[in-house]
């Protein structure tokens, strides 16, 4: 009966005679090519293969547009290797580069131990398969080493590696290091063809390998903690190295207060102040040294009355943050005993020295640093393929939250001004060379990190204003942080901030109180909510709202929220006709989980909550890791938004995410199936954990738990499914650090722009000649500040590098009010990738995908970073499409 089945299912089998038992053999194998054996005997767990069986194969239409799934020859040999100081984020962008190139049907090779490695040669190159990078996400440093090499700074050393590479058949080179690294690599390449003539000539290499290796394409990406790579807003563990700054320096403030001691925290930085200015930032630092911004002469007795004047104030501790770089205008070094010894002397304080070292280095990578060198490691490949031999070495970077690939030449270039610049003590092209945003950081910064009673920034009495503040909607990671630097810069330049309690529901009812500059000592890392924040919208009681306005003198409001805060907002902005009180200048800062905010690339909180579901998920894969059958279902926040979901999809390494965006039916789950399944398969015994992350709203009918059973119902026994809902674990902790800048740079820009905008509003023309209707009053008989113009009501958003303020009006157009998202997403490149890296519609074992992707880089040239760090600063090419 089995034959004649298999037979009429035109299935290839064999039949083989049993020497113990008159029944037959049969050997044939399954669809995935897995052997199957038809046996008289019970029990039996061990059967000879049959080699007169060849495998089935699977034939797979490759789609339109898609990657090419043949079996021909690779593309390209690709090693990989990691040189100059670790960084977290290294193993994520490694892994990338890894499985981007099997997918791509190259042959990926670990060179380990950096240059050393390609020098020594031997078993330092070895090819490297999918699961060599399986969990390279959770791990910080660099699993495939760095090291320092002496020989490959001389000729014979750099001839020597290239023989490795011709040796291993490899034909490109990506390096993630910093600048030093990178330009090793550059230089490797311009010698190339002179090192490959010299091995032929001495018979080293053949002429065929000489032919075929006349040119190496290299891809470099920058990993260094200190974000020193002048042509990129972010470099691959910075932000990682900024976490465990902020870490180290909240714990040591708890032992501060308790004793009311100062301490002077050193942070790495040789010619970049990046890691301090931000550190300074989202700890609240009170004193700040960077190598680009040297003090004033007399700095030690401005540092001392800077933080006596917080002390008077009342606060209990001093923290001065250093970077390892900081210098005089002199350009000599400021050491953190130098500031202690001041301290202790001039002031009395009890002070302690703490140099975080190479702590900064260590830890699992943070959600960003795993997105950003995720992204990169991907970029990479497709630069390799579509590079041709006079292709400039390309360096991977980010501006303007886009990914670009760049000229490495005169990235590293301009990388090395910075140097110039500052030992030729010209600060001001040190500064230049930098971001935008990081000169704005710095100003912002001096502004609200201490108490001046006496500042020179103090505005006349008529400039002055009642700046009310109040938190819609839930609660987000950054919402104190942004409410603590609004009400010191107020503070500091003479405005009242009136901090409204309890959202809109508060200020019906009046709950509005004067902020003091002690009363927000230590909400830079708190989360949640201070002030206390709901949902309710202000709409049924209107009335209320604006008598309340009009009782405090209210004349410019703040709102912090997410999408609740956003249609409030505009309903008050819709309804100035009907009551005066609302046409005062009003902001909305965008903070939300789920980064559903219309007018901005990144709301407050998305960031750590992304931080929350990431650990979250390397836990719970730890645990799937060990039953090595588990897969977990987890159930993320983000309302009808997949952001959540695709960036810690991404950077937890999830197999699959579902979105609202995508939905989910069965065509769709059968495909999911089909994989966890061929995957067991093959790994059986060895299997690694998997998670899938669900959007909460991703799909009415296929609810969390249902696609965990099932997934488990059609496992055909080779795994588990489980079922994890992170809930409101997602809204709370301590703000992450990117949060935290975040806060502080669109607080301070609101502040400016609702004082900007009151002083127009406060402008009284001469009416004495004007003849108006009856049913319109002059302006002389409107309170100080009025202005019914709608570019009054606005979002502040962060769109790429630039925070922008966009009329709330001009956003309605833009928001699809049903869903409560924006009608455009900027993140959807990232989508595809997380099914390419975990393996869906890849060929693992052979090379190629079948699952689209299109590449996101945009390039620039020579001309153009010449341009963005010249007079221009803006390039057309990185203009965001967000409204």
């Amino acid at each position: 009966n089995i034959k004649e089945i298999l037979a009429a299912n035109n299935h290839t089998f064999t039949v083989h005679a049993d020497p113990n038992f008159p029944v037959d053999r049969i050997a044939t194998r399954d669809p995935l090519g897995n052997e199957v054996f038809f046996t008289p005997h019970v029990n039996t767990f061990s059967i000879p293969s049959s080699p007169e069986i060849k495998p089935v194969r699977v034939e797979q239409e490759p789609a339109s547009g898609r990657f090419d799934l043949s079996n021909g020859p690779a593309q390209k040999n690709i090693g990989i290797l990691t040189s100059g100081g670790d960084a977290q984020g290294m193993n994520p962008c490694v892994r990338a580069v890894v499985r981007m190139a099997i997918a791509r049907r190259c042959r990926p090779f670990f060179i380990y131990e950096g240059y050393q490695g390609l020098v020594d040669g031997g078993d330092k190159i070895k090819e490297a398969t999918w699961s060599d990078v399986s969990g390279f996400l959770t791990l910080g440093g660099t699993m495939i080493g760095t090291a320092r090499c002496k020989a490959f700074r001389e000729i014979e050393g750099r001839r020597t590696g290239v023989y490795n590479l011709i040796k291993h058949g490899i034909d490109a080179l990506v390096v993630i290091g910093g600048d030093g690294s990178l330009t090793g690599a550059d230089r490797l390449r311009a010698e190339w063809p002179d090192h490959v003539a010299a091995l032929e000539k001495t018979g080293r290499i053949s002429k065929r390998d000489a032919d075929k290796y006349r040119t190496l394409m290299i891809v470099g990406m920058v990993g260094s903690i200190d974000n020193d790579l002048a042509s990129t807003d972010m470099t691959i563990g910075a932000c990682s190295a900024l976490e465990r700054i902020c870490e180290s320096v909240d714990a040591i403030l708890s032992t501060a207060m308790s004793h009311q001691r100062a301490f002077v925290v050193e942070v790495m930085g040789r010619h970049c102040g990046w890691l301090a200015l931000n550190a300074a930032i989202s700890t609240g630092a009170d004193y700040l040294f960077i190598p680009e911004a040297p003090p004033k002469a007399d700095w030690e007795e401005s540092m001392c009355k800077t933080l006596k004047a917080s002390r008077d104030a009342g606060k209990r501790t001093s923290l001065v943050i250093v970077a390892e770089g900081a210098l005089d205008r002199n350009l000599n070094p400021i050491k953190p005993d130098y500031i202690k010894d001041i301290l202790s002397t001039r002031l009395g304080y009890d002070t302690r020295v703490t140099i975080l070292g190479h702590v900064q280095r260590g830890g699992a990578p943070a959600h960003f640093d795993r997105f950003l060198g995720t992204m990169q490691g991907a970029e990479a490949i497709e630069a390799i393929l579509r590079a041709t031999p006079d292709t400039p070495s390309p360096v991977i970077g980010m501006l303007e939250n886009k990914i670009t690939t760049q000229p490495l030449k005169e990235a590293i270039e301009l990388t090395g001004q910075v140097a110039q610049a500052i030992e030729a003590k010209d600060f001001s092209r040190a500064m230049a060379l930098r971001s935008v945003s990081f000169a704005k950081q710095l100003t912002s910064y001096k502004e609200i990190a201490n108490f001046n009673p006496d500042s020179k920034m103090k505005l006349p009495e008529d400039k002055r204003l009642r700046i009310a503040i109040l938190h819609a909607g839930a609660p987000a990671g950054g919402m104190n942080t942004a409410t603590r630097s609004a009400v010191r810069l107020c503070i500091n330049r003479g405005h009242t901030p009136l901090g409204v309690h309890n959202g809109f529901p508060g200020l019906m009812r009046g709950e509005i109180s004067e902020l003091d500059w002690l009363s927000v000592d230590g909400w830079t890392i708190a989360g949640g909510s201070k002030l206390g924040t709901n949902r309710d919208q202000p709409t049924p009681q209107l009335g209320a709202v604006a008598y309340q306005l009009q009782k405090h003198n209210v004349q410019a409001l703040m709102v912090i929220g997410g999408f609740e805060a956003f249609t409030a907002v505009l309903d008050l902005a819709r309804n100035r006709s009907q009551y005066p009180a609302f046409n005062i200048p009003m902001v909305l800062v965008p903070a939300t989980v789920s980064n559903n905010v219309p007018g901005t690339e990144f709301s407050l909180g998305s960031d750590t909550a992304s931080n929350v579901i990431v650990r979250s998920t390397d836990m719970i894969k730890q645990s799937a890791s060990s039953n090595r059958r588990r897969v977990f279902v987890i159930e993320v926040q983000g309302g009808n938004c997949g952001f959540l979901a695709v960036m810690a999809g991404l950077s937890g390494g999830s197999t699959t995410v579902y979105t609202p965006e995508e939905g989910v039916d069965l065509t769709r789950l059968q495909r999911d199936i089909t994989h966890l399944r061929t995957r067991y398969i093959k790994e059986l015994g060895r299997s690694e954990g998997r998670v899938t992350l669900c959007n909460e709203n991703a799909s009415k009918i296929y609810s969390t738990e249902m696609i965990a059973k099932i997934y488990e119902a059609e496992s055909g026994g080779f795994y588990g499914a489980r079922t994890s809902v992170l809930g409101h674990l997602q809204q709370g902790g301590t703000p992450s650090p990117l949060d935290r800048c975040r806060a502080n740079t669109m607080a301070v820009d609101s502040i400016n722009w609702l004082q900007s905008r009151c002083w127009e509003a406060m402008e009284v023309p001469n009416e004495d000649n004007i003849r108006l209707p009856s049913d319109q009053l002059k302006r002389k008989y409107f309170p100080q500040v009025y202005s019914s113009s709608p570019d009054t009501a606005a979002v502040i958003g962060v769109l790429g590098s630039e925070v922008r303020f966009t009329p709330i009006k001009d956003l309605v157009a833009h928001t699809d009010f049903g869903r409560r998202v924006p009608r455009t997403i900027w993140w959807g490149a990232s989508r595809q990738l997380v099914d390419i890296l975990s393996g869906v519609g890849v060929d693992i074992e052979n090379g190629g995908c079948t699952t689209e992707y299109k590449t996101c880089a945009i390039d620039l040239t020579a001309d153009d970073l010449m341009r963005l760090y010249g007079q221009h600063r803006r390039l057309s090419k990185l203009n965001v499409n967000v409204p």
